[in-house]
């Protein structure tokens, strides 16, 4: 029985050792695109969950903030400029700053909210326990019927 070499198949050359064994075309001929490559999608996924996040506050698929929602503010230059100099004084970043601001107004204009339900409500209650009678406010513009 005869020994056949086998092909190499994309093994390098045994001469140079530099690059891969030729395939038998011509030098400057295009090279075929490799269309039998399967991509492992096991191993995509492991190296994706041991690589270090690229940007710690990128909101990226937004799970990482939970249900949080990104907003884009636009400023005039002088208020931008402001913004700046003063998150400069305080250290933090104007961002940041903005965002301080924006739940503090919250904040604010739910509480104010809330204690204008209470008066709202305490008026109520109070009016129910008098024998005060609200009338209309147009009910005396009208002439009284039957006088003379």
């Amino acid at each position: 029985m005869a020994c056949v070499p086998l092909p190499s198949l994309g093994r390098l050359s045994s001469r140079t050792n530099l690059k891969a064994a030729t395939s038998g075309r011509h030098r400057g001929s295009a090279k075929p695109a490799d269309d039998g490559v399967v991509e492992d999608t096991e191993l995509t996924s492991y190296l994706a969950a041991l690589a270090p996040d690229a940007d710690n506050e990128s909101t990226g698929s937004g799970k990482r903030f939970g249900e949080a929602q990104v907003y884009q503010l636009r400023m005039s230059l002088i208020a931008s400029q402001q913004l700046k100099d003063i998150a400069h004084e305080r250290n933090i970043s104007p961002q940041a700053l903005a965002l301080e601001w924006v739940l503090e107004r919250l904040n604010w204009e739910g509480q104010a909210a809330s204690a204008q339900d209470q008066r709202q409500q305490a008026g109520a209650e109070l009016s129910d326990l008098t024998d005060e009678f609200h009338f209309p406010a147009d009910a005396f513009d009208a002439p009284a019927l039957g006088r003379h």
